[in-house]
């Protein structure tokens, strides 16, 4: 890669030295229940170190920090890049060792791989190369790499806490796309409802009141309420959906149940409010006369992730596709099912956010043998350097290679 400031920009990456580095994350695990991401931290703080990159780390925990790493610019907004440290649990139905990675066929194997040690090492790439060019950039560029996005998002919800030290003009949340331009995610939340009734000797069941059959009308509820949802189609993020993950209750076959315990995901759509949902829940509930009459419901909303939309139309997404193309990689605007840590940007900070990444998330990200290839590796590479120049440098541009 030449200076960018003479206008001519060649984004040569180096594979092998990129393969390297997104085989060290993988090596270095997060497995995520269990708050191990301390390892790929200090990995990545090693090398942002090495490369000359300014780094800042900030405990969530013990033993989880978040870890911001940047490359200065001028005065202006700058980018920001979202990632995340942690991993999914291994699982079963691994051919070799999932934190000891390898290359096969043009892709590298291991836990992590796709969701999202290789946007990650992409990301770091990207902005090495702009550092060692001398770039010019008008606002920092900011990679922010959090704790538990796979589980509870206490590292997101630090941040908003904590606030961001620069303004940003965009962000590209590096998670899995296949190199698509994801410009819209649903949100997801989690609401856990306990119903209490009264024990009573199943010989005489009307002396007891049945929380396990109030649970089931509460289910009934829900699945009521994925009808009325699924007619409100949205083009690019389908609808909201309920899903009845887990149920709990009774003590014995010969008893009335006293409790049961449901816990629901529900699915959001960009701009919907959890308070309200668990509102419209608990009125439905009251409305339906499940309550009363010694059967008692407690409904609380124990996870929220929000969901965004930017405007297909924003500067932030045309670079994007425009980046993705000067890489050679035929692209698309689209929409994510999923969920991800930028609805709390959008939301919080008021930031426009896309989602940009290699690999594929339904077909290898949580999959036993997942990998990722490494020439989407590096294609995101190059389109994440030629997006960061034209956004923040538009002067310099950006050639392709």
């Amino acid at each position: 890669m030449t200076d960018t400031a003479t206008g001519s920009t060649a984004w040569q990456v180096d594979a092998p030295a990129l393969t390297a580095l997104t085989i060290e994350l993988i090596n270095a695990g997060g497995v995520n229940p269990g708050g191990t991401e301390q390892a790929t931290v200090e990995a990545l703080v090693a090398e942002a170190k090495r490369r000359g990159l300014q780094v800042r780390t900030r405990e969530v925990e013990p033993g989880r920090p978040n870890v911001f790493i940047t490359l200065p610019g001028g005065d202006g907004d700058g980018l920001l890049f979202l990632g995340h440290s942690d991993v999914v649990p291994v699982g079963d139905g691994w051919d070799r060792e999932p934190f000891d990675a390898y290359e096969a066929d043009g892709r590298l194997f291991g836990r992590g791989a796709t969701d999202m040690k290789g946007g990650l090492a992409a990301v770091l790439t990207s902005m090495t190369m702009l550092h060692e060019a001398g770039t010019r950039l008008a606002g920092p560029v900011t990679l922010a790499c959090l704790v538990d996005e796979e589980e509870t998002g206490a590292g997101i919800r630090a941040l908003v806490a904590d606030g961001l030290e620069h303004r940003y003009l965009g962000c590209i949340v590096a998670e899995p796309t296949d190199l698509e331009t994801v410009i819209a995610c649903r949100g997801d939340s989690y609401l856990e409802v306990e119903v209490t009734g009264q024990a009573a000797h199943s010989g005489r069941p009307s002396d007891g009141r049945n929380a396990i059959d109030a649970a089931v009308r509460i289910c009934n509820l829900v699945t009521a309420d994925q009808e009325r949802l699924r007619a409100e189609n949205d083009p690019l993020l389908g609808y909201a959906t309920w899903n009845t993950g887990m149920i709990s209750g009774g003590r014995g076959t010969s008893m009335v149940a006293p409790e049961a315990h449901l816990w629901f995901d529900r699915r959001l759509m960009p701009g919907e409010d959890t308070t309200a949902i668990r509102e419209e829940l608990v009125a439905g509930i009251e409305a339906a006369g499940i309550t009363g009459d010694g059967i008692s419901v407690q409904v609380n909303t124990t996870m929220e992730m929000p969901g965004f939309r930017t405007d297909p139309d924003h500067p932030l997404v045309t670079a994007a596709v425009g980046a993705l193309a000067d890489a050679g990689v035929e692209t698309s605007i689209s929409g994510w099912s999923a969920s991800c840590d930028g609805g709390f940007i959008s939301r919080d900070f008021g930031i426009p956010s896309i989602v940009l990444g290699p690999g594929e998330l339904n077909d290898e990200a949580h999959q036993p043998n997942e990998s990722v290839r490494v020439s989407e590796v590096v294609a995101a590479t190059r389109a994440y350097g030629m997006l960061i120049s034209t956004l923040l440098n538009p002067d310099n541009g950006a050639s392709g290679a």
